[in-house]
């Protein structure tokens, strides 16, 4: 939270942006505190900051508020329409944040150790997948079976079998 904090507000400083009248944190006391402490780094000490926590049950309506300077949270009442749109932020934020990690999982997962290695064109890899039917047979492989394959010359085999061992 510290370097994506310090990271947004030093940009929107540098841009000259118009700065937010509230900022809302995801948590209590303490990401609340971390976040005072780097918007008090970048002399940003007229941004207000709320913290969201959720209450000791963790149910929806139960949250508490929390204020720099202010010693008790703030509990607003389940019903306060207030109250339903911080949950809405912090749920659309979440949502965000789940998408975002997600695609990266999915890009990680779908990037193949292949691919990393210069000289490994679309071609090529096909060609090594189909003849040691799949990754796992091209992982398995030795550089004299990797310089059979057409277009794997014995330098390129070898630099596909160090690829796999460094992982």
């Amino acid at each position: 939270m510290h370097q994506a904090l310090k990271r947004r507000y030093t940009r929107l400083r540098k841009e000259e942006a118009r700065m937010p009248d509230l900022l809302i944190i995801d948590g209590g006391k303490g990401q609340l505190s971390e976040a005072r402490a780097v918007l008090d780094e970048l002399q940003l000490d007229d941004l207000e900051v709320l913290g969201v926590a959720k209450g000791s049950t963790r149910k929806p309506g139960l949250e508490q508020l929390f204020k720099v300077g202010r010693e008790r949270p703030i509990a607003l009442s389940a019903e306060s329409p207030a109250l339903h749109l911080i949950q809405q932020i912090r749920d659309e934020a979440h949502r965000f944040a789940i998408a975002g990690h997600r695609a990266r999982r999915t890009r990680a997962r779908k990037t193949s150790v292949l691919e990393q290695i210069p000289g490994i064109g679309a071609k090529r890899r096909q060609r090594l997948l189909s003849e040691f039917g799949g990754l796992q047979g091209v992982a398995r492989a030795g550089v004299e079976d990797l310089a059979r394959v057409q277009g794997i010359s014995r330098a390129l085999a070898r630099d596909i079998y160090t690829a796999f061992r460094e992982q």
